[in-house]
């Protein structure tokens, strides 16, 4: 499967899904898809989310807990669910509040061996 079926495959089977990108840690994408619009600026959204996970990771890091796999961040009108892919990238899925979030991270979990091997 191509890195944008995946992906495809991955926000068209989840309730409530509005995009998914994979992104590096300096906050530029490097594929999206996105099925719905927002009242708010979803590539601006993974760009900050970029920024907290290398703080998150760092942290990870410094006090010696492993290394991170899964972010996930809820607000009162979305579910983010990122998971690391490599050393470089992360993949990010962006949901609405009301959506399946355990099928989302699921899925996530799921391809993400398949997209860190596609992007090596």
């Amino acid at each position: 499967m191509s890195l944008r079926d995946t992906l495809r495959n991955i926000v068209e089977n989840v309730d409530g899904a509005l995009a998914v990108m994979i992104m590096a840690y300096d906050g530029i994408p490097v594929d999206e898809i996105c099925i719905e619009q927002t009242e708010f600026d979803m590539q601006l959204l993974s760009v900050e989310y970029a920024t907290v996970l290398k703080e998150i990771r760092r942290s990870v890091e410094v006090i010696k807990a492993g290394d991170m796999e899964e972010v996930s961040i809820t607000t009162d009108q979305t579910c983010v669910a990122i998971r690391v892919l490599n050393e470089e990238l992360f993949i990010v899925l962006i949901m609405k509040r009301d959506c399946n979030f355990g099928k989302g991270r699921y899925l996530l979990r799921l391809r993400s061996y398949e997209l860190a091997e596609e992007l090596a």
